[in-house]
Formats: C-alpha cells, sequence, structure tokens
C-alpha cells in the first residue's frame, strides 16, 4: 500500500436533475458511457455493466493515440439513494483497487446532491490530485449529459 498524504478523493456537487434520473446516469451503460471519462470516447460495445451487488464492470476510455481499460466490481447498490464499487485500471496489481462511493440525497426544486468519495490508499498524492481532476470533469459531463437527457 501507499503510503500518502492524501487519503483519497471527496467531491459534492449539485445537479439539476431528479434523484432517479442521477442514480440512473451512474447505472444505464448508455448514459455513463456519455459521461464517464469527460471528453473521452467510451465505447459502448466495449463496456458491459452488471449492476448489482457482486457484479462486475468493465469499459476503455478511448483517446487519441491510447486506450485506458477500467474494471471493478458493484459493492453496494441501493437505488436510488447509492452505489459503491471497486475501480481498478490495468496498471493496478489485482486486488489494489480504489472503492467509490456515490450517495445521492434529494434537494428542494428537484436537485440532487452527489456525494462523491474515492479510497483506496493505493495512489500518490500526486495521482489522486489528477484523478480528482479527472472526476471533476467527468461531473461537468455529467452534469451537461443530465441538461440534454433529462
Amino acid at each position: 500500500m501507499n503510503q500518502s498524504a492524501r487519503a483519497g478523493i471527496d467531491i459534492t456537487r449539485v445537479l439539476d436533475a431528479p434523484r432517479q434520473r442521477v442514480f440512473r446516469a451512474w447505472t444505464d451503460p448508455e448514459d455513463f458511457a456519455v459521461w464517464y471519462g469527460g471528453d473521452a470516447e467510451v465505447p459502448l460495445d466495449r463496456m458491459s455493466m452488471d449492476v448489482r451487488p457482486g457484479g462486475n464492470w468493465s469499459l476503455v476510455l478511448v483517446v487519441p493515440g491510447t486506450e485506458m481499460p477500467f474494471h471493478g466490481t458493484y459493492l453496494e447498490v441501493a437505488d436510488p439513494e447509492r452505489i459503491v464499487f471497486t475501480l481498478q485500471d490495468a496498471a493496478a496489481p489485482e486486488g489494489d483497487g480504489e472503492t467509490v462511493t456515490a450517495t445521492f440525497h434529494e434537494r428542494p426544486g428537484g436537485t440532487t446532491e452527489l456525494v462523491f468519495q474515492q479510497r483506496g490508499g493505493h495512489l500518490t498524492a500526486e495521482q489522486y490530485a489528477a484523478a480528482e481532476d479527472g472526476w471533476e470533469a467527468f461531473f461537468d459531463a455529467l452534469a451537461a449529459r443530465l441538461a440534454t437527457h433529462p
């Protein structure tokens, strides 16, 4: 395990969509492929999602000149409140993945507060900072997806 001054990532966002719609964006392959990866392409034929506790997921982010495969296992799926899954890229030794927790809180006016955490301790402080920047870009893409596909 990598010793780092940083324990993980914490992001909170308010999204302009009902909680059920935000949850669906995390569990529907067509939605997830659009926002996960930000500007990168996630071909639907290169991803799978078995959204249930113990189910696996995988996808490939395609950016010019490279492909980045990710995979993991769903640990908890509580529609529409919470989803927890492991996250691992191809470079990480098997079992050295991170755990992602996304909690969805219904707010007034049909909005949703997304509370996001990534933990695991397998990344350096610099890697966590880069991953946080990535998730922020992903959540920008998520907000855009929700705005155009309510």
